[in-house]
């Protein structure tokens, strides 16, 4: 049985007397553990109220196929379960693992109800209804959230992957057209009776003799394309206004319209050109579906590595990876904003869960946009600290009231109206940097603008992450 003594020591237990310090002792058990042990588990029903004497125990909860740790119990008189013992279904809120040897004080909720309604139930009724309440209140307002951060972010990606996509359509509309007309050209090439020499001289130069040079600028092509249309206007062909700028964009000058104009002298000149000028829009055509759809891919693989799926709960990453996912991810919050990259690739790569990371990037850059109203300049710093990483986000806002600076990582704060988004996320971050990895955050600010900045250590802490 556990010794009195032990119990006096407590802060939880003060204000009870000897007698009832003896009767809590012997309503439990005292119990040993050791590194490794599993004490209780997430959402089993609560039917004992651990109270902790010595050592320390990791609290993790698990969300799909993730467990992510959310607290340690290390300070005597830290207490874990017993919800039954006021409300009927109450279930552990998390998984309990030892991880040092260690005691506990382990009280059936039965027994711990019977204590309670005797030494203070108007205590036992206030509990009651708090709990009732405070479930309400939690499951109402963390639906809330996880539907305005799954909106915000699923808004944000439609419309990144809209361009691509709409871009993707036009282009294979165009390409059923145009690859309508390549035929049709060369259809009349052949009416023209070309012989096989030609039509082979002709593809060489259509693939090989274009013009060199560096990047045009856009008077430059519109001259080349007046140049071509007033050739193609000369030498009788048709339709110049549409073939001049695909000869234009394809690299082709006058020079090489003499090559062909040698090359299918009399009625194959026109067809041959217009073969030319549809055999390069379908190439011009199929290299924009190919970025287009390259840019989907994009997208999905940041959607990937933002949620983290299909991958280990701790890796080794390199930050820089998980701060440019988010970045796409929140591609749309940042119109108007100016992002700069400062890297230091030689950065180092650090153990971390990814998707509890990224959260912390998406709160801090979301932060940093509003307090810029939408605009101004955002610097991302990444570089060496220590053996591990540092990564400063940096805006050009006005600052942080000295007011806000002082609860900035209180749970539940926000300086944000009613209904915009889920508050400043600055204590989730603290509790994903420090608890579960072991690092450190902090801000400065001044009325320049505001600079948060994360320290990741290369290893977790197996005792402290």
């Amino acid at each position: 049985m556990t010794d009195v003594a032990a119990l006096r020591g407590l802060a939880l237990l003060d204000g009870l007397s000897d007698d009832q310090l003896a009767e809590l002792a012997s309503a439990g058990e005292s119990i040993s553990f050791r590194a490794g042990d599993e004490l209780f588990r997430q959402a089993a029903p609560a039917e004992f109220w651990f109270l902790l004497l010595d050592g320390r125990i990791a609290l993790s909860r698990r969300a799909g196929h993730e467990e992510t740790r959310v607290g340690v119990m290390e300070s005597p008189g830290q207490w874990a379960g017993g919800f039954r013992a006021w409300d009927e279904h109450g279930g552990y809120m998390a998984t309990g693992r030892a991880l040092s040897a260690g005691h506990l004080l382990k009280v059936p909720a039965e027994k711990l109800r019977s204590l309670a309604d005797r030494w203070f139930p108007f205590g036992v009724h206030f509990i009651r209804g708090l709990m009732q309440t405070v479930r309400s209140i939690e499951s109402m307002a963390r639906e809330r959230e996880s539907l305005v951060a799954l909106g915000t972010l699923a808004a944000g990606l439609a419309h990144e992957l809209n361009n691509p996509a709409a871009a993707a359509t036009r282009a294979v509309d165009a390409l059923v057209a145009t690859n309508g007309e390549l035929v049709a050209s060369l259809r009349r090439l052949a009416a023209s009776s070309v012989t096989a020499e030609q039509f082979v001289a002709l593809d060489a130069l259509r693939t090989t003799d274009r013009t060199a040079g560096g990047p045009r600028t856009p008077l430059q092509l519109a001259d080349q394309e007046e140049e071509l249309a007033d050739w193609l206007a000369e030498h009788g062909v048709d339709g110049e206004w549409t073939i001049a700028p695909v000869l234009a964009a394809g690299g082709y000058d006058i020079d090489w319209c003499d090559k062909v104009a040698v090359t299918l002298p009399g009625p194959a000149l026109a067809p041959g050109l217009e073969w030319v000028a549809h055999s390069l829009a379908s190439e011009l055509m199929l290299g924009e579906i190919k970025e287009s759809t390259g840019r989907i891919s994009e997208l999905v693989a940041a959607v990937k590595e933002y949620t983290h799926l299909d991958r280990a709960e701790l890796e080794e990453v390199a930050v820089a990876d998980g701060v440019d996912s988010t970045l796409i991810m929140l591609g749309r919050e940042l119109a108007g904003v100016t992002v700069r990259r400062e890297y230091d690739r030689d950065a180092p790569r650090v153990e971390a869960n990814v998707a509890e990371l990224n959260q912390v990037w998406t709160h801090l850059i979301r932060n940093a946009v509003d307090a810029m109203r939408g605009g101004g300049t955002m610097t991302i710093r990444i570089a060496r600290a220590g053996d591990g990483a540092l990564v400063q986000i940096a805006d050009t806002g006005p600052g942080m009231p000295a007011e806000v600076l002082a609860h900035a990582f209180d749970p539940f704060f926000t300086t944000k109206a009613v209904g915009e988004g889920t508050g400043l996320g600055l204590d989730v971050s603290r509790r994903i940097v420090v608890d579960s990895h072991g690092g450190a955050i902090d801000i400065d600010t001044d009325q320049s603008g505001t600079v948060v900045r994360v320290r990741l250590p290369a290893r977790v802490s197996r005792a402290a992450g």
